[in-house]
């Protein structure tokens, strides 16, 4: 980075350079662009900014980002509360929502399990979703849950895990352990797939054993 530039500046670019998918060169460009911004610009971008840990909190159900808890989604009463979608990501609920297909409700982990990077049951939604899980099932009142973590080497490790573990405490032969079909590309992400392959795959998953 160019010394000559004002700390400010150079204090902006090292913070997008944190950003992912950012690299040096954008991060610049993006800093010069807003210099170049009149204030009508750079003054929402930098309230929104702000506002985003002001407003936004995570439901405590699905743990889906909201501005109340519960979700939308978990409060909408026309959604089947009987089936799960677990997913990887917040954008992946946003993915899934695009192709009008799935009607019940979603869990998010916030991640995949990942030994390599740290990334056990701990550092995930995990324990939370075996709660609800478990609760649900108590009141007779799951269907179906529906494992659409990415097809990864570790988005398979952490529905392995999951269909294992549920092995152990579900007891409800109504209940079915489902994963999205193999309509997406290995080692794609749902956040990159568009709403017909997401569709297809969701309308085409089947029972995982």
């Amino acid at each position: 980075m160019s010394k000559f530039l004002p700390k400010s500046v150079q204090n902006l670019i090292e913070e997008f350079s944190k950003l992912p998918g950012i690299g040096p060169k954008s991060a610049q460009r993006l800093a010069i662009y807003l210099l170049h911004s009149p204030e009508s610009r750079t003054k929402p971008l930098g309230e929104s900014i702000l506002n985003l840990r002001k407003n936004v909190i995570f439901c405590k159900n699905c743990w889906n980002i909201a501005e109340d808890d519960p979700c939308k989604i978990c409060a909408d009463e026309r959604r089947d509360q009987r089936k799960i979608c677990v997913v990887e990501e917040i954008l992946d609920v946003a993915a899934l929502e695009k192709t009008s297909e799935y009607d019940g409700v979603y869990h998010v982990l916030h991640g995949a399990l990942s030994p390599i990077n740290g990334v056990g049951v701990e550092q995930l939604k995990m324990c939370a979703l075996f709660e609800r899980i478990k609760s649900l099932e108590e009141k007779d009142s799951l269907q179906e849950l529906i494992l659409a973590t990415n097809p990864s080497l570790e988005g398979e490790a952490t529905a392995l895990y999951i269909q294992k573990h549920l092995q152990q405490f579900i007891e409800n032969p109504k209940f079915k352990i489902t994963r999205i079909a193999r309509g997406l590309p290995v080692g794609g992400d749902l956040d990159y797939a568009d709403e017909i392959t997401l569709g297809r795959a969701l309308s085409g998953r089947s029972e995982f054993l």
